[in-house]
């Protein structure tokens, strides 16, 4: 194979395998990103629950408050008792002490679901406390194991582009600024092979000619229809 085209094989595949390193760190990045937002989530679950039960023991609270001052209330209306000197006053001061009563009822039993629905709460949230540091372990946990395992993609990067660089500084510039010129549109499909006489980069089928000029592999033979430098499918690069 003409001394060029090797070249600009090898190149072409170092470049695939350097560009095939970004998306896996992008997929370890995301697992690590996935683990430590689902902790998250958790722990704003457990921050909700916690404003649940606040707003509940206030409404606790206000109730008891009311209870209170309808107790005081219904002291006050025995009190007025005593004094009555009409049958009209009766039936108002009765009214009133009923009125009294019935809301003492409905706040005893407002204080007694608020006290059972943060009971409920209570339990959710020790559960969601639980949840949050299992996830939060496990996070921890996926991101030491993901970073040692990007460390290591990061190693295999480094080696390819010392083996490019190596490369690169061998090679003719001409040769190179043609070869990137064309890998700006075509990226890592720059150099392609020819198989069944057809360029695996557009899949067109090449004449007779060119198909002749790749298999001699004495130039570097582009496709007719899209350009890409082409070489036989059989010659490998190493």
């Amino acid at each position: 194979m003409n001394k060029y085209l090797n070249q600009l094989v090898k190149l072409s595949e170092i470049n695939k395998e350097i560009d095939a390193f970004e998306p896996k760190i992008q997929k370890i990045e995301k697992s690590i990103s996935v683990a430590f937002e689902k902790a998250k989530n958790a722990a704003e679950s457990v921050e909700l629950l916690d404003a649940e039960i606040k707003e509940i023991k206030l409404k606790k609270m206000k109730n008891e408050a009311l209870l209170t001052e309808l107790s005081e209330k219904l002291k006050s209306i025995g009190k007025k008792s005593a004094a009555i000197k009409s049958e009209k006053e009766l039936k108002a001061l009765q009214l009133e002490e009923d009125i009294a009563k019935e809301q003492c009822d409905f706040a005893n039993e407002e204080i007694a679901r608020f006290e059972k629905t943060i009971e409920l709460k209570e339990g959710e949230k020790t559960k969601a406390k639980e949840l949050h540091l299992e996830l939060q372990k496990a996070a921890e946990e996926i991101s030491l194991s993901m970073e040692t395992e990007k460390n290591a993609v990061k190693e295999e990067m480094s080696s390819a582009y010392a083996k490019k660089e190596a490369l690169v500084g061998t090679m003719s510039q001409r040769i190179l600024s043609f070869y990137e010129k064309i890998r700006k549109w075509a990226h890592n499909s720059a150099v392609v092979p020819v198989k069944k006489q057809a360029c695996y980069g557009c899949f067109m089928r090449i004449n007779d000619k060119t198909n002749a000029l790749v298999l001699q592999s004495e130039d570097i033979v582009t496709c007719p229809h899209c350009g890409r430098i082409l070489y036989e499918e059989a010659v490998q690069s190493s």
